[in-house]
């Protein structure tokens, strides 16, 4: 039987390339990429440096993270690509898509962080979230924050307790200086095409998705899910990257 994904007309074929989130690799994005696969696109899933399972994720900037996207497209050759970030992807993929704008086709943000030059992450975390994150750094000798049950139980709130755990056990550790470094770019700097995907049950980002929707001065395509709904809702979130 055809999938709903195989009956799409790829009107004009692309290459995704997936960027992850804090603490997440490749993984998260597979059940998308398959389905844009399906749709006759290209599909490339990324695990950024210190993020993998083994990996030393001492000493990681935010640098590092925006060259290995880059250096990875190049070394494909990569073209006609189309960046999708998750959450705190959005700072290192659109650091990206500066680097890489004459292959870049659009840039679509799914329940991601949207930089502004000059601050970081953490300036945009209200205080009750961003303090003990930092005590975590300062208390780790890598410099890193651990993963751990309770982001899993908030990212995906509405996955069941035996899925919530499984997720806890697939993340790693992340380097504090991807939540620290400042952005050098933002996206209103970029030629190109920006859209910006909304789970409509996303209560892990801090802040909602309506203040980076205002940022970029768009309208946000609304899926059901949560903050992971790439995960809980893999066919409602590859539709909306594929009309994005």
């Amino acid at each position: 039987m055809r999938s709903v994904f195989q009956n799409l007309h790829a009107v004009r074929q692309a290459t995704y390339l997936f960027v992850p989130g804090a603490w997440h690799g490749a993984w998260a994005w597979r059940p998308v990429a398959q389905r844009i696969r399906e749709a006759g696109h290209r599909a490339i899933a990324l695990t950024l440096p210190g993020l993998g399972d083994g990996d030393d994720p001492a000493g990681h900037k935010l640098s590092d993270a925006v060259d290995y996207i880059v250096g990875e497209a190049r070394r494909l050759e990569l073209d006609d690509v189309i960046i999708v970030a998750h959450s705190w992807g959005g700072y290192p993929a659109t650091g990206a898509a500066h680097l890489l704008a004459d292959r870049v086709r659009k840039l679509v943000y799914y329940n991601a962080f949207v930089p502004t030059r000059g601050r970081c992450l953490f300036d945009d975390n209200p205080p009750e979230l961003r303090d003990p994150m930092l005590e975590l750094i300062m208390q780790s000798s890598a410099g890193v924050i651990p993963p751990c049950l309770e982001y899993a139980e908030v990212m995906m709130q509405e996955a069941a307790p035996q899925m919530q755990r499984l997720i806890a056990d697939l993340l790693t550790p992340t380097p504090g200086h991807y939540f620290l470094d400042l952005a050098g770019f933002e996206p209103t700097d970029l030629n190109i095409p920006i859209a910006y995907v909304a789970g409509n049950n996303d209560i892990a980002l801090q802040p909602p998705t309506a203040t980076f929707v205002a940022r970029l001065g768009i309208d946000a395509i609304v899926v059901p899910g949560p903050h992971c709904g790439m995960l809980t809702h893999p066919d409602e979130v590859a539709k909306a990257i594929l009309a994005a």
